[in-house]
């Protein structure tokens, strides 16, 4: 892939057209431990725990947890008389009310990242974690106000059905796109494999509107991609840390140590993060020995996260790229990185998801996520609602672009040659 091709693949506005761009908007505050793997997923945040049998309230003894000035017939009494008394009860669901006392209840805390998921959701959240989806695979952004194709990804429904980079979507299904956010068109075209979705397209040098049937499938996407530039200066853009990355990130180290590069670029801009295991792992190509992070779960209790001690990266200059959608494990690695002082740090100011969550599952295929901890870089740092501060900050704007500039990018590369 030359260079120009992959500085149009990285930019901020970037979302995959499938199952996974829904997900991207819980994954700010999503994040799995699951038990038995010692690997956190999605925001490096939760431990998972499977349902073993049901919840018994015991009021006499306060064995519940209930306060005792918490009266749960009042509950009972509510919904009851919901359901003898509101005007269209015909209209009445119990399933949407029980789940919607449970949101309440979650949500009461104030807390964005102790999230309740319904089955459907929590599905997709598993789906997403697995790098796999059923969509047209291909990447879309807003560009001059058109929803725009980014790129189909290789080999999938999207490209097979002849839609190219740069092709301006109109309209799905007939209706039109004008006005359209990103996260409504993506309700629109993603579907189960096997569907059709009909997009009305716009491509330069050709006459009139194309409709483009694209029969939807699933979806298998790699989370790293690497590239070669023509002045030797290697790229590596991690764009989640899920299933895949370890294997795909050490083919990429691989790669770097028999071409020699000048230097790398570690792309994380809008990785929301996922496995910590994985974040440890590519920290760890960077990081001799030490800690990478530590969760801090009290004044009394912490777990520290030590360097695998690899460190096949050290010698190589390297810039890490960082924005706004950089989270979690993104933050983890760029954190440990910039505290050792083995990296740049150029871009945006990071996210700041700096919490661990616990993932509970439930028998009827829900879940919800409690915070637990807050994790902490190698020198103590705390990056909760704060983010990583980049140590060159360098904006990305619309009008970069719309003509096609990337001066985060840029300024990287300037770093490695002329440092």
């Amino acid at each position: 892939m030359d260079k120009n091709k992959f500085k149009n693949r990285i930019f901020k506005d970037i979302f995959f057209i499938s199952s996974i761009v829904l997900l991207v908007l819980f994954s700010f505050f999503a994040g799995i431990y699951i038990a038995g793997k010692s690997d956190y997923i999605r925001d490096a945040s939760i431990r998972k725990i499977e349902y073993v049998g049901d919840v018994i309230i015991n009021n006499k003894e306060n064995e519940g947890g209930i306060e005792k000035d918490v009266d749960f017939k009042l509950f009972w009494d509510v919904w009851d008389s919901l359901k003898l008394q509101y005007v269209d009860r015909e209209e009445l669901s119990e399933k949407k009310m029980f789940y919607g006392a449970i949101h309440g209840m979650v949500a009461s805390l104030g807390d964005p990242y102790t999230v309740f998921m319904e089955p459907k959701i929590a599905k997709e959240f598993e789906e997403d974690l697995a790098g796999t989806f059923e969509g047209i695979g291909a990447e879309i952004g807003i560009k001059n106000d058109i929803l725009t194709i980014i790129a189909p990804l290789p080999d999938m429904p999207a490209e097979i059905a002849g839609l190219k980079a740069g092709d301006k979507i109109l309209a799905i299904n007939d209706e039109s796109t004008s006005g359209i956010s990103i996260d409504e068109a993506v309700n629109k075209i993603r579907g189960p494999k096997g569907t059709d979705v009909i997009l009305s397209v716009a491509r330069n040098g050709v006459d009139g509107l194309q409709k483009i049937t694209i029969t939807r499938g699933a979806i298998s996407v790699k989370s790293v991609r690497s590239t070669l530039r023509d002045d030797n200066i290697f790229i590596i853009k991690i764009t989640n840390f899920n299933g895949d990355t370890e294997d795909l990130f050490n083919d990429a180290v691989k790669e770097v140590i028999a071409k020699e590069p000048r230097g790398i670029i570690l792309d994380l801009r809008n990785n929301p993060g996922g496995y910590l295991d994985t974040a440890i792992e590519v920290s760890s190509e960077w990081v001799e020995d030490g800690l990478i992070v530590t969760e801090q779960y009290n004044e009394e209790k912490k777990t520290e996260h030590l360097s695998r001690g690899r460190a096949r990266l050290k010698t190589y200059k390297t810039v890490v790229l960082v924005n706004q959608g950089s989270a979690s494990a993104s933050e983890i690695v760029s954190g440990a990185l910039q505290d050792y002082g083995l990296a740049k740090i150029v871009g945006k100011t990071t996210f700041g998801k700096g919490s661990v969550q616990i993932l509970n599952n439930f028998f009827d295929g829900s879940s919800v996520k409690i915070t637990v901890a807050k994790w902490l870089t190698p020198k103590g740092r705390s990056i909760n609602d704060e983010g990583i501060a980049p140590d060159i900050e360098i904006d990305l704007t619309s009008d970069d672009y719309n003509n096609d500039q990337d001066p985060q990018l840029e300024e990287a590369v300037n770093i490695l040659l002329n440092n």
